[in-house]
């Protein structure tokens, strides 16, 4: 049976890479997930034509919204089980990072002051901020992720890739679905969607996804099950044809998420370099009422006795005008977007009073605008554009520490630490801004030399500004009872006074405005030949860049108080990027095999580190570059349909990402917390407690953090006709699986941090019919206990945190369509 799948990439020509389509079932019934490439033509349409997307060279890899919803697929999280290269993790919505073959973000580090190395688009709208890489999806029609560096074809520049939602549009039909699940921990979803006519060239559609689950950790301070999930959006749209030559798209969205949220457990404890009564065994003793509730992290409690939230709000509005002209089509996309983040957290990760408010809310408010001229002619064709994007991000912070900070957080030999007063009550207040501002032109030419060869270049003009703004006020209280500022400047009046100096050990005031702006170039060249009928060979270089920022989470200060500014701005990082592939189809086109190559290589890659400069009291993690990483891999994607009742595939990837060279990059834990030397010194070396400990350490050849070398996703379905209360149908059943192996989880690898292998598998089994499914489903169906990341705790005391992954879930659900 031939499929069609129209994939529209913002309506630009495109480049060369390998495809693959995860889904797995027979399209007979309308709610069937839509069947793999082999046994049928997928046609796209990037380029104005209908073309088979094996000849067509696309670095894609394509998910259609009825094979998302077969696998319970509701989140970009979940999306990763399907996609052996894509890496997502997440403690929170704001400290969410995603990577494609190892890269895009820095590990371990949320900072307003850099950019994405993962373009997200919903509707050929950007979306700036990586939260909402944490929404639900509302009424997708399909997901395009991209790999390797993308620029001279969209909007924003970015270079690991790019994820492409795109959403069902209104219909000139009058069409509707619902579903509703249920499932344990409560989980409960439910989606709905309506689209019809208004008039005869005005159609609208709504869409609406629910979905609510308790946590599944439970809080035995606060009597709670936390790391619930409270999601809901909306989404609207109008087409208007006012012409047969002219679309007008108005679309707006709505979406909240408001759960219990979000605790990390207790992992493991590990020894440090610091001195042994202040290391979390000696800093626990100090409170002899206290006994963590566990210390097997996947009994799943915790204790944390802080007020925690995770409101994460973004909504906005857009306008879309295509408009075909013969020979092209010119297409405008104008979007504003905003963002209202209200978080509420307790960092110190226990259940005793050390930090008792770590909150820092953001609102962001963005605008975009994308004009783009798409040619297309008989043996050239081409796409011309330009760029532009505002953002302002206010940010208003507060971190407090509690009577139990001086024990923890001051040196036990100081008589101070025994005086709760010292630490109560220091409020830090953040005042963070950033006016970004990003203008770009592009164009790609694809010029067909001969039936069988095209060429492909491409090129981007980028100029960026940043302003960033970063005022931090530190209040304590003095030995004397008054309430000072605690300040880094040796002149202030309050900087020997015992108490005030104690808190400035642990956080101080600080104050720095930084500019930023710079031009960049980046171009692509793509090479595609036809071997001959159904396999298709291609070769992509591309240079590119991603664009500097500034710090925005504080910087290390000086011996005199002052900010060190020369590290408050990171350099842009410049990719260059290779990749060759090759697609194949055979047995009548039952059967496809996709395999790429990569080799790429990052000069000034942004990255975290901790430093602890001279004279500074403070240790400071922020974003610097370091010289040089390298990624590189094999990928392959093999789908088979030998008949309409059974369909199979498996996805897998080798990625080998290192550190080529990063001299001064964060200390592990077990080289940290000792007293600091000059000098850098390579990981792995047995640590002694109370130790020297370097500046800096050399990670030169070590893993990339947060990437499996090996990762694999594999699954099939089988149906037979059936027939339930004399409704024609099929009885089917399904297995989804997915594996990756050991990975970091640290910004420097750890004896303490990497992450070990595991493999999830998921079954599903119903009955379907053209209108109406039903089906059971349990996944993570052999209970696997497994973290999805492990994270040093502040201060170094050798406590290691963990985000747990799902436990065993299953449910039903039941679908409508009319």
């Amino acid at each position: 049976m031939s499929l069609t799948l129209a994939l529209l990439l913002a309506g630009q020509a495109v480049t060369p890479s390998a495809v693959s389509d995860q889904t797995a079932s027979p399209a007979s019934p309308a709610d069937a997930p839509e069947a793999s490439q082999n046994g049928g033509d997928i046609l796209v349409t990037a380029r104005r034509r209908a073309e088979n997307v094996q000849q067509v060279p696309v670095a894609i890899s394509v998910t259609s919204g009825k094979t998302l919803e077969a696998q319970g697929i509701y989140n970009i999280n979940r999306l990763t089980q399907l996609q052996p290269t894509l890496q997502f993790y997440s403690t929170n919505p704001r400290n969410t990072f995603i990577n494609i073959r190892g890269i895009g973000a820095p590990f371990g580090l949320t900072n307003d002051g850099f950019e994405q190395g993962v373009g997200i688009y919903i509707d050929q709208v950007y979306y700036n901020r990586i939260a909402s890489a944490t929404l639900d999806f509302v009424d997708v029609e399909r997901i395009e992720t991209l790999r390797g560096p993308q620029g001279t074809l969209y909007g924003k520049n970015t270079t690991a890739g790019a994820i492409n939602i795109t959403t069902r549009p209104p219909s000139f039909d009058f069409e509707g679905k619902a579903e509703i699940s249920l499932g344990n921990y409560g989980f409960k979803q439910g989606k709905a969607s309506v689209s019809g006519p208004i008039t005869d060239n005005l159609a609208a559609r709504i869409s609406v996804s629910n979905t609510d689950r308790r946590g599944t950790i439970y809080n035995v301070v606060t009597n709670q099950h936390v790391n619930s999930q409270d999601n809901l959006g909306v989404r609207g749209s109008l087409l208007w044809k006012p012409t047969d030559t002219l679309n007008i798209t108005l679309s707006g969205d709505y979406n909240l998420q408001n759960p219990i949220c979000c605790v990390q457990t207790y992992a493991r404890v590990g020894t440090t370099q610091r001195a042994l009564n202040r290391q979390y065994a000696a800093l626990i003793a100090r409170f002899p009422g206290y006994k963590v509730p566990s210390t097997d992290p996947f009994d799943r409690v915790t204790d944390l006795d802080a007020d925690i939230a995770a409101r994460n709000e973004h909504g906005g509005a857009s306008a879309r005008i295509e408009w075909d002209l013969g020979a092209g089509t010119l297409t405008s996309v104008t979007a504003w977007r905003y963002w209202d983040w209200a978080p509420k957290n307790d960092r110190d990760f226990t259940g005793l009073p050390i930090y008792t408010k770590v909150n820092n809310p953001t609102k962001q408010d963005q605008y975009t605008q994308e004009l783009r001229y798409n040619y297309e002619g008989k043996s050239l064709n081409f796409v011309l554009g330009g760029f532009a994007f505002h953002q302002k991000i206010r940010t208003s912070g507060v971190q407090e520490t509690g009577t139990a900070a001086s024990a923890w957080l001051l040196a036990p030999s100081s008589a101070l630490s025994n005086n709760p007063a010292v630490l109560n009550g220091v409020i830090a207040t953040n005042d963070i801004r950033l006016d970004n501002t990003s203008l770009a032109a592009f164009g790609k030419l694809n010029w067909k030399l001969t039936d069988r060869f095209t060429v492909s270049p491409g090129i981007r003009v980028n100029y960026d500004k940043k302003d960033g703004y970063y005022d931090s006020v530190v209040v304590g209280t003095a030995s004397n009872g008054t309430r000072q500022v605690v300040s880094n400047d040796p002149t202030s009046v309050s900087y020997t006074d015992p108490w005030t100096a104690a808190q400035r050990g642990v956080q101080a005031s600080q104050f720095f405005e930084v500019p930023y702006s710079a031009w960049n170039l980046s171009y692509d060249l793509n090479l595609a030949y036809e071997v001959a009928r159904d396999i298709n060979a291609y070769a992509t270089y591309a240079k590119s860049f991603k664009t500097g920022g500034v710090n925005l989470n504080g910087v290390p200060s000086q011996a005199n108080g002052l900010p060190q500014l020369d590290v408050a701005v990171i350099k842009p990082e410049k990719v260059d990027h290779f990749e060759i592939g090759l697609k194949t189809q055979f047995w009548d086109r039952r059967a496809t095999l996709n395999l790429s190559g990569f080799w790429t290589e990052i000069k000034n890659f942004q990255a975290s580190v901790i430093s602890n400069v001279s004279g500074s009291n403070v240790l400071r993690g922020y974003l610097a570059n370091a010289d040089k990483v390298r990624t590189r891999g094999i990928e392959g994607d093999f789908s088979v349909r030998p008949s309409d009742r059974f369909s199979a595939y498996v996805s897998g990837a080798f990625t080998d990402a290192k550190f080529l060279k990063f001299t001064n990059a964060p200390c592990p834990p077990e080289l940290a917390g000792g007293t600091t030397v000059t000098g850098t010194q390579v990981p792995g070396a047995a640590g002694v407690p109370g130790a020297l400990s370097p500046a800096n350490c050399d990670v030169s050849g070590s893993w990339l953090p947060g990437v499996s070398k090996w990762a694999f996703s594999w699954g099939g379905e089988y149906n037979l006709p059936a027939k339930v209360f004399g409704r024609e149908g099929q009885a089917y059943a399904g297995y989804d699986a997915n594996y990756r192996s050991k990975f970091s989880s640290n910004a420097s690898r750890s004896v303490y941090t990497d992450v070990d292998g595991y493999s999830i598998h998921n079954f599903r089994a119903g009955f379907r019919t053209q209108t109406f499914d039903i089906f059971g489903w349990v996944r993570n169906a052999f209970d696997e206990n497994y973290f999805e990341s492990l994270a040093v705790t502040p201060g170094n005391t050798g406590l290691i945190s963990a985000q747990l992954g799902d436990p065993q879930t299953w449910g039903g659900t039941i679908k409508f369509s009319f």
